[in-house]
């Protein structure tokens, strides 16, 4: 079952077609897995539906010869210096079209289509039950005070009235040391309540800036 369809050097036109199809196919699956749940580009979706098909001709084309497949590396290694960055489930998910690339490429299709089944249904799993997703009413919250106001203890009150949790995170001078930027990481006790919040806060910090939003990412330990 798991063997290949391509036997010595030589690739026959009906292995060749039938590995592009499984390529395509697999490529559009991976596509579609990477746009369920998440922001996305129409640009990145065709390059991964694309992309199975181009590493599967590559590796066709290296077959064996060792001077093609370093003169290959080395392209795809300029290909990165021209190549803005991308998130870290966008990179997983090049790699993950890579694999079912190289695996086409070397004619084990039903290899690669396992291979993808299990990786669609693990991330599936994990988008489905929130996985590192963190609480839903967690908050970055990030306050603007003057420099003469003492930021410590500050606004304890109001974080005990409106949040389960208030973490500082760190706090930075701005506006040419006359300000202070507190940022913040809280748990809401209720969402509805986030304008009463807002407003309270704007009385004790003199109405500079305050934002409230979503944290953009966790810290790893």
């Amino acid at each position: 079952m798991l063997n290949t369809i391509i036997t010595g050097t030589e690739i026959t036109a009906s292995a060749f077609f039938l590995c592009t199809a499984v390529s395509l196919v697999l490529g559009l699956g991976a596509a579609a897995l990477s746009m369920y749940k998440s922001k996305y580009s129409q640009s990145f979706v065709l390059t991964l539906a694309m992309l199975p098909a181009v590493v599967q001709l590559i590796i066709m084309l290296v077959n064996g010869n060792i001077g093609v497949g370093v003169a290959v590396a080395g392209a795809f290694g300029l290909v990165r210096f021209r190549s803005a960055n991308g998130t870290a489930k966008e990179i997983g998910s090049i790699f993950l079209v890579m694999a079912v690339g190289l695996a086409t490429g070397m004619g084990y299709l039903a290899l690669a289509a396992v291979f993808f089944a299990v990786m669609a249904a693990f991330t599936l799993l994990l988008t489905a039950i929130g996985f590192g997703a963190g609480a839903a009413d967690e908050r970055e919250l990030k306050i603007t005070i003057a420099e003469n106001l003492d930021y410590d203890g500050l606004f304890d009150d109001l974080f005990a009235k409106y949040t389960r949790s208030a973490e500082m995170e760190r706090v930075k001078t701005a506006n040419m040391g006359t300000l202070y930027e507190l940022v913040y990481r809280i748990t809401l006790k209720d969402e509805h309540a986030t304008k009463a919040f807002m407003d309270e806060l704007r009385t004790r910090n003199g109405n500079l800036n305050i934002v409230c939003g979503k944290p953009v990412a966790k810290t790893a330990l």
